[in-house]
């Protein structure tokens, strides 16, 4: 006779609830952010239409355009949602689904920006939503911190401390040293100190919210503590730096190759920070832990798809021609060719050829 099945005990409930909860929020947070972006360029748009300066130009005639309003509205509930979900579930979790706000930003640009999605781009989107589906699959379930006192204990650990002063060093070392004589020339020098500071951000958020979460049910009064108030001036210092040396990576490199690789040394740095700290993958099975890694990995994928062949003009015209009969393809071409000789023939009998550039006449 089969034994009656146990069931779950309240504790393993509460945690399930939590991480159902920040997943939640991390989706929607994904949503709102991408979309923001899309709200915000529509108002933009509309305001050079009606001939108002540019914001390129230093103008800041959308402070008076309810759009671009709208699009920051959605900014700030987006980053609110994301600030939460760090208090409910895993930072291994969290980040890694941030992806998903460039699949919404590429899908609504396509729909109302009119923005061409590519081929790579398509791939890209399916990509992320299978890796992000991965992820939440295989990502650590459990509670990882009860309280605030836990949370200062796991601070004092020799090798997060280690892991804070290699980071703050080499953050120091890039800014002095490498920053300035190699930063205009390298585009992972300002990414990598900020992806690092960006690590030590997502920590102490996440630590941020956990209190504000206890304060707010009640559990506990964690505001009465000095550590609370620490990490508010932490996390405004470090974003602070953050935007700066992303704004300066930014305004030196285009943003199809900034954005990649930014959000893969982003990415790993978080998990590897949340690790140490939370200890998070300390009860995963192995599997789990090869599951969410090949889950980041088809995320980072998809995001270089999206991101670095966004100019490219493939559709799925260009593979339906790769597969057709060598024959085809070669007459095709003689083809090409023919149409190109006649076209140079008749213009040497009307003059010189002129260059008329922005045209594709010479695409054989």
């Amino acid at each position: 006779m089969p034994s009656p099945r146990v069931p779950p005990a309240i504790d393993e409930l509460y945690m399930e609830r939590d991480f159902y909860i920040g997943l939640a929020l991390a989706l929607s947070s994904s949503i709102f952010i991408g979309s923001s972006f899309i709200i915000k360029k529509i108002g933009l748009l509309r305001l050079s239409r009606v001939g108002s300066v540019r914001a390129s130009a230093g103008g800041y005639g959308y402070l008076r355009d309810w759009i671009w309003w709208a699009g920051l509205i959605c900014m700030g509930v987006g980053e609110a949602a994301n600030f939460a979900a760090y208090a409910f579930a895993p930072a291994s979790l969290v980040t890694p689904l941030g992806a998903l706000s460039v699949i919404v930003a590429a899908v609504m640009a396509s729909r109302f920006l009119k923005e061409r999605l590519n081929l790579l781009g398509k791939l890209g989107c399916f990509l992320c939503i299978v890796g992000s589906t991965i992820i939440v699959i295989h990502s650590p379930k459990e509670g990882e911190v009860e309280d605030l006192n836990l949370l200062i204990d796991m601070l004092q650990d020799p090798t997060f401390i280690t892991y804070v002063v290699l980071i703050l060093s080499l953050s120091l070392f890039i800014g002095c040293c490498i920053g300035p004589r190699y930063g205009h020339k390298h585009v992972a020098v300002y990414i990598l100190l900020c992806s690092a500071i960006g690590s030590l951000t997502v920590m102490s958020c996440k630590a941020l919210g956990l209190a504000l979460r206890d304060t707010l049910s009640g559990k506990s009064n964690d505001f009465g503590m000095w550590l609370p108030y620490f990490l508010i001036i932490v996390t405004v210092v470090f974003v602070g730096i953050q935007v700066n040396y992303l704004n300066k990576a930014l305004d030196i490199f285009n943003t199809s190759i900034v954005t990649p690789i930014y959000y893969v040394i982003f990415t790993t740095l978080v998990i590897t920070a949340s690790a140490i700290l939370f200890k998070e993958w300390r009860h995963m099975r192995p599997e789990d832990i090869i599951g969410d890694l090949c889950g980041f990995f088809v995320v980072i994928v998809a995001v270089i798809l999206l991101n670095a062949f966004r100019e490219m003009d493939i559709s799925m015209s260009d593979v339906k021609g790769i597969m057709r009969p060598k024959r085809e393809l070669l007459s095709h071409s003689s083809h090409k060719g023919a149409q190109y000789e006649d076209y140079l023939n008749d213009n040497e009998e009307r003059g010189p050829l002129k260059p008329h550039y922005g045209t594709n006449y010479l695409n054989a």
